[in-house]
């Protein structure tokens, strides 16, 4: 796996688990847009899900998720893709569009900024709101010995 590689991971994950309002909110803000034609629709479906115990046993079909992709190119022939959990099509759209757009070295570094680091803080806060939240209520039981049980 190159930088590049890994690079575009980090932000299509970024965009995925980010909120759809505030991403979207954050466009118009920023005012991005650009000349881009579909590709692949947005279109939902399902996804198996699969877990092995412990990681490495026998896999195991673990349920359904619903998955919504598109597909987009710019006007200069760049491709950007999505895939998000759930129906929301506007937002895989979005998220595609911001995929081909992150590829551009004229948008990468500005986009980064301004987008997608403010959009990794948000979710890391929803998490430690969230784990703060799960913590409150947090029960530790413990077991008292007593004397010799032999």
């Amino acid at each position: 796996m190159d930088a590049n590689h890994a690079t575009r991971q980090h932000w299509m994950s970024v965009l995925s688990h980010s909120d759809p309002a505030s991403l979207a909110a954050k466009m118009v803000a920023l005012n991005i847009t650009a000349d881009y034609e579909t590709i692949r629709a947005a279109e939902t479906g399902l996804v198996q899900l699969q877990g092995r115990m412990g990681g490495t046993g026998e896999r195991f079909f673990a349920g359904d998720a619903t998955l919504t992709r598109a597909a987009v190119r710019l006007s200069n022939g760049t491709l950007g893709y999505s895939w998000i959990l759930g129906r929301d099509k506007a937002h895989a759209e979005r998220c595609a569009l911001l995929d081909a757009l992150l590829q551009q070295p004229a948008h990468y570094q500005t986009l980064l900024e301004t987008l997608i680091t403010p959009l990794e803080a948000d979710r890391t806060a929803r998490i430690a709101a969230r784990q703060a939240e799960i913590n409150a209520s947090r029960v530790d039981f413990f077991t008292l010995v007593r004397g010799d049980n032999a």
